[in-house]
């Protein structure tokens, strides 16, 4: 099945949603990870399929955990057509040495994932993204093909070069923020962009979340086309920054970077950003606000139109409950991360239920992405499913009927 020098047993570093496993199991092949399935499957023990281990704390604790099934074997880049701007590869490959190699042909996966050490196959499974969402979508815009292996060890394959594929079902879409729960991701192909020739950009201070949510749409509304439109602030603060870059051929970026000066000069005085400073932009602006050991981590979405009313809410429930926010929001995505670096559990539960009862009323989400293992239960990562749970159920026992994979970690217990 897996030679014995690739299982050891698990250490408390291992431990997912503060759960031990009994074994790690680091399959080489396809064929290997489909024998793993297919045996844990039929002797019950439940898995966890982890990729770098940069997110193995999102979504709820595993209600059962026998064994975690490394995707680190599988780390090679399979295929790369630079003239066709398609690459195949392993699910176990980081972003970061796919994005080296893609370099060297002037290209790129736009992804941008802000967790460092982040693989392929983790990136999709949690659906993560970066700044370069506004302009590249996300890994379900830019996925062209996919390969799992489902619990009872069958292999399946959708789009790039197909196989075999399940009937019915978008694999790409569908495995797209699955979390594991339906399958072990063991391959991917992608659709890739040619690496901007410069970078430039413009940032202005905000006093007011209205102000923010008139600088993105007056953005939003132009004839711009960044790469990128950011938002940071801090509870701690009385003004945020709004940071805008652009990528393409040098006259463009100039041009862009000139009109985004003059339309965002009624907010502040703008501060041009050149290539160098464009680039740690685009990098600080890419890390998470919880990266520096915050307590919880929350990931809302919201209507487009509603920055300037969620950006509001957090700040000020954040202030009510004496607490330390920092935030980073893709402006124009309808995306915010909010990372709460002190409090008690009382009050980021509060704070929890307040800007979930807000975002909802809005028809979007707010997910505990980041919490202490023994805080989890109490926070509850995922919030209310709406009409969708029953579905999610279907398609859960459809492609693991056997509760092998990931078990509970999605909403609702899936």
């Amino acid at each position: 099945m897996v030679g014995a020098e690739h299982v050891r047993p698990a250490e408390e570093s291992d431990a997912v949603g503060g759960l031990r496993p009994r074994l790690i199991v680091s399959p080489g092949s396809v064929r290997e990870v489909s024998r793993v399935l297919a045996y844990a499957s039929r002797s019950g023990l439940a898995v966890v399929p982890r990729g770098g281990g940069t997110k193995l704390g999102w979504g709820n604790p595993p209600s059962a955990l026998d064994l975690v099934l490394s995707t680190e074997r599988l780390s090679s880049v399979l295929e790369y057509a630079p003239g066709d701007l398609v690459v195949r590869a392993e699910a176990g490959v980081r972003s970061s040495e796919l994005e080296a190699l893609l370099a060297g042909s002037g290209q790129m996966l736009a992804l941008d994932p802000p967790e460092p050490g982040a693989t392929l196959g983790g990136v999709v499974a949690s659906a993560t993204s970066g700044p370069l969402r506004l302009r590249y979508g996300t890994a379900r815009d830019l996925l062209i093909g996919i390969t799992v292996v489902l619990s009872d060890g069958t292999v399946a394959r959708a789009g790039g070069k197909v196989v075999k594929n399940v009937a019915g079902y978008d694999l790409c879409k569908l495995f797209t923020g699955s979390l594991g729960t339906l399958g072990v991701i063991v391959e991917t192909i992608w659709r890739l962009h040619p690496l901007p020739q410069a970078l430039g950009g413009v940032s202005i201070n905000v006093s007011s979340p209205a102000a923010a949510g008139e600088a993105a749409q007056a953005v939003l509304s132009s004839d711009l086309v960044p790469e990128c439109l950011e938002l940071g602030w801090s509870s701690l603060t009385e003004y945020g920054t709004v940071v805008l870059v652009f990528g393409g051929v040098s006259e463009g970026v100039e041009s862009q970077v000139g009109e985004a000066t003059e339309m965002l000069s009624r907010f502040d005085v703008p501060r041009p950003l050149g290539e160098r400073d464009a680039r740690e932009a685009l990098d600080g602006l890419r890390q998470h606000p919880w990266s520096d050991g915050s307590h919880l981590g929350l990931r809302l979405t919201y209507p487009i139109g509603e920055l300037a009313s969620v950006l509001g809410h957090v700040l000020e429930r954040a202030r009510d409950m004496s607490l330390t926010a920092g935030i980073r929001a893709r402006a124009g995505s309808g995306v915010m991360y909010v990372g709460v670096q002190d409090g008690d559990l009382d009050r980021r539960t509060g704070l929890v239920r307040a800007l979930r009862a807000r975002v909802e009323q809005l028809q979007g989400r707010c997910a505990v992405l980041e919490a202490p293992p023994e805080e989890r239960v109490a926070l509850d990562a995922w919030g209310s499913p709406g009409d969708a749970l029953e579905l999610m159920r279907r398609v859960k026992e459809r492609f693991d009927p056997t509760g092998t994979l990931s078990p509970g970690r999605l909403v609702g217990g899936i």
